[in-house]
C-alpha cells in the first residue's frame, strides 16, 4: 500500500506565495513520476505540473514562470512553489504519483489541500 500526504495549502492574498509539499510512503520499488493537479469548484480536475525521475518538468501554460515543481528522491517528496498567486489559482490541489510496485505501475493520489487566493 502506498500513501500520499499533501500539505501546505492556505489562504493568501493575490500576489502572495505558498509552498505545497507531498510525501509518499509505503512499499514500492520506485516512483516514476510525481506531480500536482487541481480542482476548482464546479470544474474538472486539471494538470498543473509534473516532474519525472530524471528531473524533467512540465507545466500548465498558465502557471509557467510562477510555479516551480521540485522533487527530493531521497525523501520521496515533491514540492510546488507557487508565486504571484491569482484568484483563479483557487482550488483544491492534489499530489499524484506514478509508482512501480513489483512489475506494475499504479497511480496514487493525496487527499488534497485547499488553496484560496483572495483578490
Amino acid at each position: 500500500q502506498v500513501q500520499l500526504v499533501d500539505s501546505g495549502g492556505g489562504l493568501v492574498q493575490a500576489g502572495g506565495s505558498l509552498r505545497l509539499s507531498c510525501a509518499a510512503s509505503g512499499s514500492f520499488s520506485s516512483i516514476d513520476q510525481m506531480g500536482w493537479y487541481r480542482q476548482a469548484p464546479g470544474k474538472q480536475r486539471e494538470f498543473v505540473a509534473t516532474v519525472i525521475g530524471s528531473g524533467n518538468t512540465n507545466y500548465l501554460s498558465s502557471v509557467k514562470g510562477r510555479f516551480t515543481i521540485s522533487r527530493d528522491n531521497a525523501k520521496n517528496m515533491v514540492y510546488l512553489q507557487m508565486n504571484s498567486l491569482q484568484p483563479e489559482d483557487t482550488a483544491v490541489y492534489y499530489c499524484e504519483a506514478v509508482v512501480k510496485v513489483g512489475r506494475y505501475t499504479h497511480n496514487y493520489w493525496g487527499q488534497g489541500t485547499q488553496v484560496t487566493v483572495s483578490s
